[in-house]
């Protein structure tokens, strides 16, 4: 099982989504913005970021791409885990300069998740 940074600033969401990887065996760390999930990857490397795109200050494209600028993080592999889910917010999220490795429409179902999360983490 992995180590996954849930990044959210809807509290409701990092909590479901923290209950569904738990009870799938996973260690879940929380973030509420872009600038707490740098914060935390300064002391902590997890296998896996599932990153909102619509949040204060840094939205996730750009939190996602100050990450990847970090060689220390290259590792880690992350998805996009948002409402914004037109062909072109996929784009952005997978080919532009953001970087992520992924990209999830929410709601997303458990199944859908547990599945994708553990596709991603074989990916390393």
């Amino acid at each position: 099982m992995g180590k996954i940074l849930a990044v959210d600033d809807n509290e409701k969401i990092t909590q479901i989504i923290t209950r569904m990887l738990e009870n799938d065996g996973h260690e879940v760390i929380t973030a509420n913005s872009g600038a707490e999930c740098l914060k935390i990857l300064k002391t902590v490397k997890p296998d896996l970021i599932l990153m909102d795109v619509m949040m204060p200050n840094m939205d996730g494209w750009e939190t996602v791409h100050e990450i990847k600028k970090d060689k220390s993080n290259k590792d880690i592999k992350i998805s996009m885990l948002t409402i914004r889910n037109t062909e072109n917010d996929m784009i952005k999220s997978i080919d532009g300069d953001s970087g992520a490795d992924w990209h999830l429409a929410k709601p997303i179902s458990k199944k859908r998740l547990l599945e994708d999360v553990e596709w991603l983490l074989k990916q390393k």
